[in-house]
């Protein structure tokens, strides 16, 4: 059979910012999927649409194409509703650890398909995967059997899950076309739309730390998903959060387990059990659960029970040790005073220098590495004490992680505390 299209023709239309047609989008999803388009062609239409943009209409013929690419599952089998949770990606954003079983706690089952670090932010798996004995992979009578016994399960997508989107989310990786509206949103739904969930709650994050720098592109990433999932009848709400600040007290991916299992031991840092809950309450209201009070599993225990028992359904130890990286590094406060600022993605990059994240699809990376930080804005600090903790198995990775931390945070004189405004974690709800 002999196709109407080809790839050269489909790049072109967009390089010179035309409109792609239904039957190109269909038939270069496809292509590539198989294979008869290059990486290299696709590289070059992820770039001129990374420049020039998509129409509503195209994003949505794109993603239903990358949807077509593979299955889609059906949790209505299941004896409680689902909803799921998808952030775009931050520094030190471990939410997904202690969401889940927070949400399955209160009697929604959260069938989470998660993904690995892309660059300066941190991968669920990654994370989890410091866990010994964790695996991410589950076949999907294993998903299916843990998702109604113990109500949460975090995993890797499945191959047969938007296939295509598998393909392309690597090549964007390597490609430097990660931030283009029309793919993140495409490659977020295919997956989370084939994934079959009843509900979900987007977490789009703004500032240093993520994709979306400006609150004005983060807003409109949030309606073209939000749009997206409505057509496809998924309940689906978005919140613009706060990443020029990173989350939590760590970034890495032993670090960051430790501190989601001191929040649903009812610790933690207040930015990170705040925005739980409010995604928690999100993701139960879609669900039909609004009426539970997410705290009150925390405070109980239950959240807890339920991560331990989707830790050993997947092969963990939820009491083992975690493991430890062999060298650390201490960054003490230059001067006395309040720490005025601390930038997402100066972290963010430190992190990933000292091996908790890859540069490529390809690469390893450290369980025991990372960053912690022992102050945040509004905290006063005294000369010489502890700012950050870095840690790594490498010690030659120090230089280049403390050149990432330089002029990526600043202490302001005792004088200047009132000019340290409070964090505005939960930006605005777009529905």
């Amino acid at each position: 059979m002999t196709s109407q299209h080809d790839a050269v023709e489909v790049i072109t239309t967009k390089r010179d910012r035309g409109t792609l047609s239904d039957s190109q989008i269909d038939w270069v999803i496809d292509a590539y999927t198989r294979g008869a388009v290059a990486d290299e062609q696709m590289s070059a239409l992820a770039m001129a649409i990374l420049l020039n943009g998509m129409e509503r209409h195209e994003i949505a013929r794109w993603t239903a194409a990358m949807i077509a690419s593979g299955e889609r599952m059906d949790f209505s089998s299941l004896s409680r509703p689902t909803a799921d949770k998808h952030s775009t990606g931050g520094v030190g954003d471990k939410i997904t650890l202690p969401l889940a079983p927070l949400v399955a706690a209160c009697g929604v089952a959260v069938p989470q398909l998660s993904g690995r670090g892309l660059g300066h932010t941190g991968g669920t798996l990654d994370k989890l995967e410091s866990i010994p004995g964790w695996r991410a992979t589950l076949s999907n009578d294993e998903m299916f059997a843990q998702l109604e016994e113990v109500g949460a399960v975090i995993c890797a997508a499945g191959d047969g899950l938007a296939p295509a989107d598998k393909k392309l989310y690597a090549l964007r990786d390597v490609t430097a076309t990660v931030e283009a509206i029309p793919l993140i949103a495409s490659s977020i739904m295919s997956k989370k739309i084939a994934e079959g969930t009843g509900a979900l709650v987007l977490d789009v994050k703004v500032g240093s730390g993520a994709f979306m720098k400006d609150q004005a592109r983060a807003r409109e990433l949030a309606e073209t998903m939000v749009a997206l999932g409505k057509d496809a009848g998924v309940h689906t709400v978005a919140l613009l959060t706060d990443m020029g600040t990173p989350l939590g007290l760590t970034a890495g991916n032993a670090i960051e387990v430790a501190e989601s299992v001191e929040v649903l031991a009812g610790g933690g840092p207040g930015d990170v059990v705040e925005l739980t809950l409010a995604l928690a309450r999100e993701m139960l209201a879609g669900a039909g659960r609004g009426d539970v009070d997410p705290a009150d599993k925390l405070a109980d225990g239950s959240a807890m029970d339920v991560w331990k028992a989707m830790i050993r359904a997947q092969g963990g130890d939820p009491d083992a040790a975690l493991p430890v990286a062999r060298e650390s590094h201490v960054v003490t406060a230059p001067t006395s005073g309040v720490l005025a600022s601390l930038d997402a993605m100066a972290v963010g990059m430190a992190a990933w220098r000292l091996g908790a994240g890859r540069a490529r699809k390809e690469d390893p990376v450290q369980a025991g590495a990372g960053v912690v930080w022992h102050a945040r804005p509004g905290d006063e600090v005294r000369a010489g004490q502890p700012l950050f903790t870095l840690l790594t198995d490498e010690p030659e990775r120090f230089d280049r992680a403390l050149a990432s931390l330089e002029g990526g945070y600043e202490i302001a004189a005792d004088a200047a505390r009132g000019d340290v405004g409070g964090r505005t974690l939960l930006i605005d709800r777009v529905d």
